[in-house]
């Protein structure tokens, strides 16, 4: 009776720690998988960051040197607006001494017409008449 006894304690004892060894050895699997499944997203998360990062970084350059050309546009414009300014000033200040120049001119000579009629007139007429 005591080796029955025995023997099913024997049983009962390698069902239940077979059972058990199951049940850990299912559990560990589990966890293990979990692990590996948390490690993959973490990394696959940690991909993506970086991937937008990189994107980011890209696009900001990218913008950098537009509002560069941009503002270099700008500048070349204004600078080719301030010259042509200064070329319409020059132009017009050259205008305005010539047309200065030239009605000197013509207040000079018909002053010169005025005296020569004058004296000429004055001499025709003490020519003609005495002084």
């Amino acid at each position: 009776m005591l080796v029955v006894v025995g023997v099913v304690v024997q049983v009962v004892v390698v069902v239940v720690l077979e059972v058990v060894v199951v049940k850990v050895v299912v559990l560990v699997v589990i966890v293990v998988l979990i692990m590996v499944v948390v490690i993959v997203v973490v990394v696959v998360i940690v991909a993506i960051v970086v991937v937008l990062v990189v994107v980011v970084v890209v696009v900001v350059a990218v913008v950098v040197v537009v509002v560069m050309m941009v503002v270099v546009l700008v500048v070349v414009v204004i600078l080719a607006m301030v010259v042509l300014v200064v070329v319409a000033l020059v132009v017009a200040i050259v205008v305005v001494a010539v047309v200065v120049v030239a009605i000197v001119a013509v207040v000079v000579v018909v002053v010169v017409v005025v005296v020569v009629v004058v004296v000429v007139v004055k001499k025709s007429v003490w020519f003609h008449y005495g002084p």
